[in-house]
């Protein structure tokens, strides 16, 4: 088995985890607050991360560079739109619609990959990408009877674009942390993915830090106050991203997005065995695309 397949899956599993942290701050932090604590509470642990890497493993630091920089940029602030995008849609009812959507993301990647990177995927990995794509759709109308009606208004609802938006512009950071960690000629994949990790969680404090200050200064002291629950998204969103800029240092990002889909497996495994809700066939039929989109993707 290829690394980037059980680090990809690792990181769903974390970013599963880290998004219901973030559903719970939502309430008391607002969409601001509740974005920044992923970056806050979570760039020591990124620095800690690198450093561990070179006094303990001995790997040697990269030399940064121009190009580094303004894809770390590039992909620190759309990671940032991305994420309040995402959280916003926690305030809406339909969460799991918009939820959905944003998963998105590996068609989105991939045409952004190929725009930006030149990279080219085969073409039965297109039809993997297609075919979990249509599981997740399957999934974000499950809950509604099924027909045309409900389907274009699932398409066109308002929840349902700014999952896909925050869906795309999650594939716009995907895509420039992968250039950004290529860019750097160090030891390896793995040296290199942390100290983009690093560099990037810093950036993004830093900019939410100042935006705060300049919007609203009471938004900085909520986040202090609800530190213990904000700690845990900050590790958990650190553990995550570092296990994607690991998998996408090694594979392209449509690849690894696409792996990352299986998300919404364990959201739905988690909701039937542990809190025992009920799951329709049509969910059912959504998580089996999905697998199916996985497993073709792995062996095509």
């Amino acid at each position: 088995m290829e690394l980037w397949i059980p680090i990809t899956i690792a990181a769903a599993f974390l970013q599963n985890l880290r998004s219901a942290l973030q559903k719970h701050l939502q309430g008391s932090l607002g969409t601001r607050g509740a974005s920044f604590v992923r970056f806050g509470y979570g760039f020591p642990l990124a620095i800690l991360y690198a450093l561990s890497l070179h006094w303990i493993a001995g790997l040697a630091f990269p030399a940064l560079n121009w190009t580094f920089a303004a894809w770390a940029v590039i992909g620190g602030l759309a990671q940032i739109f991305a994420t309040m995008l995402l959280v916003y849609l926690f305030s809406l009812r339909n969460f799991a619609v918009g939820t959905a959507y944003s998963k998105t993301e590996p068609v989105q990647a991939a045409i952004f990959g190929f725009i930006l990177l030149g990279e080219r995927i085969t073409p039965g990995a297109v039809v993997a990408i297609i075919v979990g794509v249509i599981g997740v759709m399957l999934i974000s109308v499950a809950r509604s009877p099924l027909s045309w009606r409900n389907t274009f208004a699932a398409l066109t609802g308002r929840t349902a674009l700014i999952g896909i938006a925050s869906g795309g512009v999650f594939g716009v950071s995907a895509v420039a942390y992968r250039s950004a960690a290529l860019s750097l000629d160090g030891p390896g994949p793995i040296m290199n993915a942390a100290v983009t990790l690093a560099c990037v969680t810093t950036f993004q404090t830093a900019f939410m830090l100042i935006w705060m200050l300049w919007k609203d200064k009471n938004e900085i002291v909520q986040v202090l106050k609800s530190w213990r629950s904000s700690s845990l998204v900050g590790i958990t969103g650190v553990m995550g991203s570092a296990c994607w800029f690991t998998a996408m240092s090694l594979q392209q990002v449509a690849y690894v997005r696409a792996l990352g889909q299986i998300e919404l497996v364990f959201t739905f495994m988690a909701s039937y065995f542990l809190f025992h809700e009920r799951v329709n066939r049509t969910e059912v039929a959504g998580c089996l695309l999905i697998v199916c989109g996985i497993l073709g993707l792995l062996f095509w």
